[in-house]
């Protein structure tokens, strides 16, 4: 089984090198969902610069996103790079003396896409708490377009948000193996040792209820919905 780490290697890997020994950097990498980064020295090499680009960053700020990149990165925020959503500077001279500080700031700035989309999840969380005392208060539904066909539905509920995720197979064979995969997260909660986990759901082709009355969405072979609620 493949772990992804939630952090970007490549971010950790160079901060700590230019931490250590400041050099001149100009990278551009992409990471998993047509995430772009780049990290670069556009001034002196004690200067760095990590911008990172994603389609669906626009939505993401209307869920609080900009918020959440203020509370976790003030003080590095900076002018965004063209062709890029956000922008964080970091200055090798002022760096903390403290060396698990030093660590900790590398380790932030290589979760910057995962704390971007944080943003929606904190909200549907605080608006559940929310429903939960007043059950006639008012219900957001929060659809983030992450990939060109695919998108992720995040429903905040009077007892439970709920999280769908559509999928594209376009390929017979992904087809098969995608629905034997994805149909082992339904399997997987018989067993004793974790049925308190979410309750997990997938259909073919038929849009789940929480987000049946979404316009747009995709009936046809190749799309599937993955139901996480918890």
């Amino acid at each position: 089984m493949i772990l992804l780490e939630e952090h970007n290697v490549i971010i950790k890997d160079i901060l700590t090198e230019r931490f250590q020994r400041p050099a001149t950097t100009d990278q551009a990498f992409v990471d998993f969902d047509g995430v772009r980064f780049h990290l670069s020295t556009p001034n002196k090499k004690t200067q760095l610069l990590l911008s990172m680009d994603w389609r669906c960053y626009n939505e993401l700020t209307r869920y609080g996103a900009s918020e959440l990149i203020q509370r976790e990165y003030g003080p590095y925020i900076t002018e965004t790079e063209p062709d890029y959503s956000v922008s964080l500077a970091i200055d090798l001279e002022q760096l903390p003396a403290d060396l698990d500080e030093r660590a900790q700031l590398i380790r932030s700035m290589s979760l910057l896409k995962r704390n971007t989309l944080a943003a929606p999840f904190e909200r549907a969380f605080a608006l559940q708490k929310q429903l939960d005392q007043n059950p006639e208060g008012q219900k957001e539904l929060m659809a983030i377009h992450y990939r060109p066909d695919e998108a992720i539905y995040i429903c905040p509920g009077q007892d439970r948000v709920t999280v769908v995720f559509s999928t594209v197979f376009k390929e017979e064979t992904d087809r098969i193996f995608g629905k034997v995969f994805l149909q082992e997260f339904v399997d997987a909660r018989r067993q004793p040792a974790i049925q308190g986990a979410p309750q997990v759901l997938y259909s073919n082709r038929e849009p789940p209820l929480e987000i049946r009355g979404v316009p747009g969405l995709s009936t046809t072979e190749d799309v599937g919905y993955v139901t996480f609620g918890s």
